[in-house]
């Protein structure tokens, strides 16, 4: 570890937060339908919207109402991505060529995208036609996080409303999200990218030979749109197969820092935009407090792994405290130009959130440093999260930490004024448990059948451990990888398309029913045995929370996976 990677470190979580603040007051203002300086401009566009779509706005959804818009938006939006995918070969702006993506591909990457999870089991560039990324891939990534984020407002919503039956209009909170906070800012940072040489045309792909002789097909294409919603939208994938290690995504040390600090930006500011609409910013500051500590934990966890290096490698007699490209640290899978710190900060920034995407190869990590970004993914992704997707997690963990709460002091427990009463607590309970239900029985099955086994590239407990961080990604709405696992077959793109149905759906659906029975609450005045939710002890609480239940679901897997592979390694035993 290095003063420098430190400094960067430091830099990363300072920029995020003085950018978050106003951001969120901004969305708070655009939720709450106020005026903002883009009203002017984008109020008509709003409006023309609500008639095409013939969304009265107006009009408000029951609970149930709410949810069935979420499932038959987004079904509509796979049934469209697989078609595009299957017809692509016959549709324009193929100058590559592209065949029809396979039946099984198409229906996990539709799925994937739909699902704001954008796992990938195939290369962008090799794959997949300009159409396919921009009708595709770039138009999901703005309506999968406009989804998110309109489950987490009326989840809001049910917590400032009292005797209420409804919880909003999804399609005018989908929209909203998209022409005043995505939109824009995909704009602004899509310019942005191209300043810095990330590629915006319609070229085909050019022939070049390098020094050796040898030819090479240089990809290319509208890069620069798709990158920055991936990016805004915690959305992850990428255009190219390798991702924001790619020099056409990620081409300088600006575009890397814009890339990380976006990772979790609209997220973060989410989290203030929660308590200026719930009219308490102390409970949108220590959440996101305890976010942020989580965050910085696994960061350093992280750096201090990689910079420790294998310990089987002798260092070269360099001083390690040169640079934080020293031979004593661990630069298998990492680009040069970004080194060590840049690239854990990313790997737990992206898994922290719901973004997946990578300037760095997760599975040449170290074990512990790899099991950094998949703890963060079994936590839910409450760490900051998706957009909307982990806030809304989060709220899920403090209506437990607030129950655990009321059972020490024995009251029921509140929660913003409202009581959480048993039905809410089960619900809570529900949206906890789908998460290693999905993780461990899909797991399970790939490292035992016949069908599935083949896709573990390691043997030992490295192999476990990509397997298992597949279908851990896949339930999180992750899509980062252990690139050793090969899932392009029609048994994982089954599986992992499954997964990414439960750990998303079968989340959003009792999330919208807390906030329908919540919303039917009258607001109890705070009293002296009211657990106060926005001081150092409950972030502690909070935190303590959502650690033991990871830990002590996900503990076993990971001491047979990564804690293990790390306790050989220094052993100096590898697999």
């Amino acid at each position: 570890m290095t003063s420098a990677g430190i400094l960067q470190i430091v830099l990363y979580c300072v920029v995020v937060t003085a950018g978050a603040i106003p951001l969120g007051f901004y969305m708070a203002r655009i939720y709450q339908g106020e005026r903002t300086f883009l009203s002017p401009l984008l109020r008509p566009v709003e409006r023309g919207l609500y008639r095409i779509c013939a969304v009265n706005p107006e009009q408000e959804q029951h609970w149930t109402a709410y949810a069935f818009a979420v499932l038959a938006f987004s079904l509509v939006g796979i049934v469209a991505m697989y078609a595009i995918m299957r017809l692509q070969a016959m549709l324009p702006l193929n100058p590559a060529g592209e065949a029809p993506v396979t039946p099984d591909l198409a229906f996990n990457t539709a799925i994937s995208f739909a699902t704001n999870t954008n796992w990938q089991s195939y290369g962008g560039e090799s794959t997949m036609s300009y159409l396919t990324q921009m009708m595709g891939m770039t138009v999901h990534n703005f309506t999968s996080a406009a989804t998110g984020m309109a489950v987490l407002v009326a989840l809001v919503r049910g917590f400032t409303r009292r005797s209420a039956k409804t919880l909003g209009n999804f399609y005018v909170d989908a929209i909203r999200s998209i022409v005043y906070i995505l939109l824009p800012m995909a704009i602004v940072f899509t310019l942005i990218l191209v300043w810095q040489g990330v590629p915006q045309n319609f070229d085909a792909y050019t022939d070049a030979s390098t020094l050796e002789g040898v030819k090479q097909t240089i990809a290319q294409g509208p890069v620069a749109s798709q990158i920055a919603i991936k990016q805004l939208g915690s959305n992850g994938g990428g255009f190219f197969n390798v991702n924001s290690a790619h020099p056409f995504e990620n081409p300088t040390p600006l575009t890397n820092l814009l890339e990380m600090v976006s990772l979790i930006f609209i997220a973060a500011g989410l989290v203030f935009a929660f308590g200026r609409m719930v009219k308490d910013s102390r409970q949108g500051r220590a959440l996101f407090v305890a976010m942020g500590l989580m965050l910085v934990t696994g960061i350093g966890v992280a750096y201090w792994a990689e910079a420790q290096g294998n310990p089987l490698f002798e260092p070269l007699g360099i001083d390690q405290t040169i640079s934080d490209h020293s031979p004593g640290g661990n630069m298998e899978g990492k680009e040069v130009r970004f080194g060590i710190a840049n690239s854990t900060i990313w790997a737990a920034a992206t898994t922290a959130s719901s973004n997946g995407s990578v300037n760095a190869m997760h599975d040449s990590f170290t074990p512990i440093g790899g099991m950094v970004p998949l703890f963060n993914l079994m936590l839910n992704e409450v760490v900051f999260g998706g957009v909307g997707s982990g806030l809304h997690g989060m709220i899920v963990d403090v209506i437990i930490a607030v129950f655990i709460a009321g059972l020490m002091v024995g009251r029921t427990p509140e929660y913003l004024g409202k009581k959480m009463e048993a039905k809410e607590v089960k619900l809570a309970v529900l949206c906890l448990m789908i998460f290693p239900l999905s993780i461990l029985g899909f797991g399970a099955l790939s490292v035992v059948l016949p069908i599935a086994t083949p896709a573990i590239a390691a043997p030992g407990p490295h192999g476990l451990t990509e397997a298992l961080y597949a279908y851990t990604s896949a339930t999180a709405n992750n899509g980062s990888a252990f690139a050793g696992f090969s899932a392009n077959t029609p048994y994982h793109n089954t599986m992992l398309g499954l997964a990414m149905l439960i750990g998303r759906f079968l989340v959003i659906i009792p999330t919208l029913a807390i906030a329908g029975s919540v919303a039917a609450k009258k607001i109890v005045p705070p009293s002296a045995g009211t657990f106060p939710t926005h001081g150092w002890l409950f972030v502690a609480l909070l935190i303590a929370v959502i650690i033991v239940v990871g830990g002590l679901t996900f503990f076993p897997v990971l001491a047979l996976g990564p804690i293990v592979e790390q306790l050989a390694l220094v052993a100096g035993t590898t697999f």
